[in-house]
């Protein structure tokens, strides 16, 4: 099949290439390297089943790649900032403009190619649309506790927004699609941008503090990239039209006990600091009910969290991330 990517240079998108690719795919990666990375898909370059398209999708693509876009049988929409972290100058606080567009506009230009093309479509939606949510574990059908003033509304907001659009094109442009909520996902090719998981990983290396906000007994769960790709693709090939399926490990931990879990693994001198007050609507609990993934794409995690730490701490001393930050 031929498949677009958008947001392929990043984090999650560049993972789902290499998978799609391995399955026999060509690849259309879409991005304009906002907080993607080139290095991330380095290894593609040469391929022939990959194609590099270096554009914002919340404009208009230009008459010279519209060509590449034909025949194209799946869309995924993973294109947006996805870290809140206000220090990071990759995070949606950083980026509020840019966040809504590509969430909103971004998002209704790829349906209506989907549409044209009669593609498959695919909306990467977050478990950010829960916000501090009253509801624990968090199903698909519970509406969500969300701030839409606050300063993480710009990426919460919008990808309600996303899925209302992916929704209305299913229902008034019979569009096949549908949407995920990623809960935390972290491996390989992770980037510095503010999210726990590799700031804890990467101070523990250098046996450095590793900051906690607030107490430390606010909760998340954490997924292993390669479980959360199998589940993105399971989404899009099993996943019903307008359906929505939240994909996240359902195994929850304090930020404390995550802490305290990398400076164990990693043999670390790192001190627990308790240096800063809890960011503005960050969620006290987060958790996926996954039950519906389960049921309907025949999907669960696979990776524990001590396994796929591991796996993320070999991998930043073989590549030599620690040295150069």
């Amino acid at each position: 099949m031929k498949i677009i990517v958008a947001g392929g240079a990043g984090f999650l998108g560049s993972h789902l290439c290499d998978k799609l690719i391995e399955q026999g795919n060509q690849i259309v990666c879409v991005d304009n390297l906002l907080t993607g990375n080139l290095d991330n898909v380095k290894h593609l370059k040469n391929n022939p089943n990959f194609q590099f398209i270096d554009h914002d999708v919340s404009k208009a693509f230009p008459e010279n790649v519209k060509s590449e876009l034909s025949n194209v049988n799946c869309i995924y929409q993973l294109a947006s900032p996805a870290s809140p972290n206000e220090n990071n100058s990759k995070s949606y606080i950083s980026h509020p403009f840019e966040t809504m567009r590509v969430n909103t506009l971004g998002t209704w230009k790829l349906c209506e190619i989907a549409v044209k093309l009669g593609a498959k479509f695919l909306f990467a939606s977050t478990s950010e649309v829960y916000g501090d949510p009253e509801e624990h574990p968090q199903k698909e059908e519970y509406r969500g506790n969300v701030s839409t003033t606050g300063p993480r509304s710009v990426y919460d907001e919008s990808k309600r927004f996303g899925e209302t659009i992916t929704s209305a094109f299913v229902r008034s442009k019979e569009l096949d699609g549908r949407i995920i909520r990623i809960f935390n996902t972290y491996g390989p090719r992770m980037g510095r941008d503010g999210r726990v998981v590799i700031e804890f990983v990467m101070a523990a290396l250098q046996n450095k503090p590793l900051p906690i906000f607030g107490d430390g007994k606010q909760t998340r769960s954490f997924c292993y990239i390669s479980d959360m790709i199998d589940g993105i693709i399971l989404a899009m090939e099993k996943g019903e039209k307008g359906e929505v399926y939240n994909l996240g490990n359902p195994n929850e931990f304090t930020i404390l006990e995550l802490a305290r879990k990398v400076k164990e693994l990693v043999g670390s001198t790192s001190d627990v600091e308790f240096t800063q007050d809890l960011p503005q609507d960050d969620p006290q609990r987060r958790c996926p009910d996954i039950t519906k993934a389960k049921q309907n794409l025949g999907w669960e995690p696979k990776v524990e969290l001590e396994e796929g730490l591991k796996k993320l701490i070999n991998y930043l001393k073989s590549t030599r991330a620690i040295s150069a930050s």
